[in-house]
């Protein structure tokens, strides 16, 4: 089952501090782990956790993010953050995941995360993962086959999987759920959607038809539904 990238933030200005955080908390795929507003901290919690994903502001007192990518061996996907320009080939020569210029949007911020789990999961290595999952029922644990999966409704407190052979009421919510299915086989399109890549038959008007039903695309999940189905349309 895939586990959603860890991630820290080290920037010291408060708003593009509060933007990217708003950002990596829109993308399933990532976890947010710590932020910090100096280097010097941000270095040392890296010396001792392992994270994925490094968003890093470069102009900053006492050390600059050039500097602590100097000054250490950085093994994160290194997403560079700063509104100045001249920067972006020290960065490339630090072998850098993507270089965001300030004030960057969503979907830029996608292409940038997308390439770094793109990067990582070239890390990994080659596994016989699950293709199903356990999920909490009232009173047992239900197996749910991905493949099976055609799209998953909210409702309340409740979402309720339907699937080719039956449909499931859970408790979990979303993110817990976007947490244990794969990235690759069910995507979020709406605040109380998410469907099955694989079961989508067609898309029109910001509506997805799957089967019988037609489910909305929202605004706040649509950038990054198109990046997951095609690389963006």
């Amino acid at each position: 089952m895939n586990q959603p990238h860890s991630c820290i933030i080290i920037e010291d200005e408060p708003l593009a501090m509060e933007r990217t955080r708003n950002f990596v908390n829109k993308v399933p795929f990532l976890k947010l782990t710590a932020t910090f507003d100096n280097a010097l901290m941000g270095l040392a919690y890296l010396r001792t956790h392992q994270v994925d994903v490094l968003f890093l502001d470069i102009n900053m007192d006492e050390l600059t993010g050039v500097e602590l990518l100097e000054s250490a061996k950085i093994e994160s996907q290194v997403i560079i953050t700063t509104a100045y320009q001249e920067y972006a080939l020290k960065g490339y020569e630090l072998n850098v995941t993507d270089y965001l210029l300030k004030p960057f949007t969503f979907h830029r911020f996608l292409q940038a995360v997308t390439k770094a789990q793109e990067n990582l999961r070239k890390q990994q290595p080659l596994s016989t993962s699950l293709e199903f999952i356990f999920v909490k029922t009232e009173n047992r644990l239900e197996r749910v086959l991905f493949d099976e999966i055609l799209y998953i409704e909210g409702m309340r407190d409740y979402r309720r999987i339907h699937m080719t052979t039956k449909r499931i009421m859970t408790l979990q919510n979303f993110k817990e759920l976007a947490q244990l299915i794969p990235p690759t086989k069910v995507c979020r399109v709406h605040k109380s959607y998410m469907v099955a890549l694989n079961k989508i038959e067609a898309i029109e008007r910001n509506r997805i038809k799957i089967g019988q039903q037609l489910i909305p695309i929202s605004d706040t999940y649509k950038a990054l539904f198109y990046q997951q189905i095609n690389g963006g349309v």
